[in-house]
């Protein structure tokens, strides 16, 4: 019972996204705009800005590297076998290499290991963030559908104002420059709307999924990579790491999450087959509310 009213906030604003959008029919894309362009930025800048740097942020960020290399590997030779074009290689990437770390991984691990725990999520959240605006924003606008090329796909990174405020935050926290607490805090409310604003956009979005025939050997796949394959690779691999078993433990609990919020608004802002990303993180987020608690009972008494 616990455990549901932790994550009934997330699908509270789910649901308000999907009964609004049935009934508003709005358009989509200027509101994935104003998340990404307007909120994500002051987002990104408040949290490097405020979360110091340590030595744990060595193996957080390999941990990040690491679900991106491996899993995305494992997902481009599965589409090299089956044959997928580039937008469905591109969709099932972000699908796979991006779990939910924010508005679902971080009060699942909260609840599960408390306020340490807690802490790491959001740095190893932070971590993931930079990520999603650099490699998930060229995943996705070099698997357009429109034709783009490698030079266009860096050049959209580059215009990206997320990536900006990382460093602008990273650059306020090592010169030590301190801005008045008016300042931080309308930077901060700005940034923490993006949040809820992810996740009413994805509800919208599932709202508006086509009624159309995926190619379910592409949903399986993914499926199948992100929500077994994941947590099982990540477990091998931290158990080599020199870290805590409580950090080790937030690890996998992270892997095993369903596809990341951020995902399908970078999809749609992109048209990288958004329909398709919407649907299987809709099928994931189902999967979850059975997954996440067993991977929790294994954790805790295997």
């Amino acid at each position: 019972m616990e455990f549901i009213l932790i994550i009934l906030p997330v699908f509270l604003i789910l649901g308000a996204g999907f009964l609004g959008q049935k009934l508003l029919k709005l358009d989509l894309k200027p509101i994935s705009t104003v998340a990404l362009y307007l909120m994500m930025p002051f987002l990104s800048f408040n949290t490097f800005y405020t979360n110091k740097f340590s030595s744990d942020y060595a193996y957080m960020f390999l941990y990040n590297i690491l679900l991106i290399i491996v899993l995305g590997g494992v997902t481009l030779v599965a589409g090299r076998i089956m044959r997928a074009d580039k937008s469905n290689v591109s969709a099932m990437l972000l699908s796979t290499t991006f779990p939910n770390m924010g508005n679902y991984g971080a009060p699942v691990i909260l609840f599960a290991y408390g306020s340490q725990a807690f802490d790491y999520a959001i740095i190893i959240m932070v971590i993931q963030s930079l990520l999603i605006s650099t490699v998930g924003i060229f995943i996705a606008s070099f698997g357009s559908e429109k034709i783009t090329s490698v030079k266009e796909a860096l050049l959209n990174v580059v215009k990206m104002p997320i990536l900006y405020g990382v460093i602008l935050g990273t650059l306020f926290q090592i010169s030590h420059i301190t801005l008045p607490t008016s300042i931080i805090e309308g930077i901060d409310l700005l940034g923490s709307a993006s949040i809820p604003v992810i996740t009413l956009l994805l509800g919208m979005q599932l709202a508006d999924i086509k009624s159309q025939r995926f190619e379910m050997k592409y949903v399986n796949v993914t499926v199948l990579i992100r929500m077994v394959l994941s947590p099982i690779v990540i477990a091998g691999l931290v158990s080599l790491m020199p870290v805590s078993q409580l950090i080790k433990n937030v690890f996998i609990v992270l892997a095993a999450m369903p596809i990341a919020a951020n995902t399908t608004m970078i999809a749609l802002q992109f048209k990288t087959r958004p329909n398709f990303v919407s649907y299987v993180t809709l099928i994931t987020t189902i999967a979850s509310l059975i997954s996440i608690p067993v991977i929790l009972y294994l954790l805790k008494y295997i």
